[in-house]
């Protein structure tokens, strides 16, 4: 009979895909996440696997955290048209530029892995179909509401919206600083959803 696990999982977790995150994959060591983890290597590989299937383990559970929160926003929001502003503001949320710097554990993987791993690059295009399905469903939403062109195809605008925020990301993640980048936010958003004419 196998032995019952003697640590939390979900904070084992969580401190690797922080410092993933913060170092990204190639520069986090195994001594690196023997030591966040507080697991000697034994313990480490006989629950979550190799360095890789740890990494793609906590990349999805990152992606997966982001959908619920991403729909529960738009699900919640007043108007829909302001939940989606406030996706693509999100990188310029935090007045320090902490959060823009650290940018996004997805965004910043694809960046770095996608080209040379296929698990990565299929992981990011399904988190970011969902997203865009998300998004096209609030944009659906908005245009019922009156905030949004008629004319506008929502799931274009969706695709549109994804790529405005993956840009704001990108740019964060240099050091811009967040006034530079919410000013760049707000004009692409005025650009890529008008107001419908009244």
């Amino acid at each position: 009979m196998a032995r019952p696990r003697k640590f939390d999982e979900d904070r084992v977790l969580l401190a690797v895909r922080d410092e993933f995150w913060d170092k990204g994959y190639a520069a986090t060591s195994l001594e690196d996440l023997l030591r966040v983890s507080g697991l000697g290597r034994g313990s480490l590989y006989g629950a979550f696997g190799d360095k890789q299937h740890l990494f793609l383990r906590v990349l999805r559970e990152y992606d997966d955290a982001n959908l619920v929160s991403l729909r529960e926003r738009l699900e919640s929001a007043t108007r829909e048209i302001d939940a989606v502003h406030e996706f693509v503001l999100g990188p310029a949320a935090d007045p320090t530029g902490a959060a823009a710097r650290r940018g996004c554990l997805l965004a910043n993987s694809n960046a770095e892995l996608a080209a040379a791993s296929p698990e990565v690059a299929a992981e990011a295009r399904r988190s970011y179909r969902a997203i865009t399905a998300l998004l096209t469903e609030a944009l659906e939403r908005a245009q019922r509401e009156g905030d949004l062109a008629p004319e506008a195809d929502p799931a274009e605008t969706a695709r549109t919206v994804l790529v405005a925020q993956l840009g704001l990301l990108a740019l964060g993640r240099t050091g811009t600083d967040v006034d530079t980048l919410t000013s760049a936010a707000r004009s692409t958003l005025a650009r890529i959803l008008p107001a419908p004419t009244r």
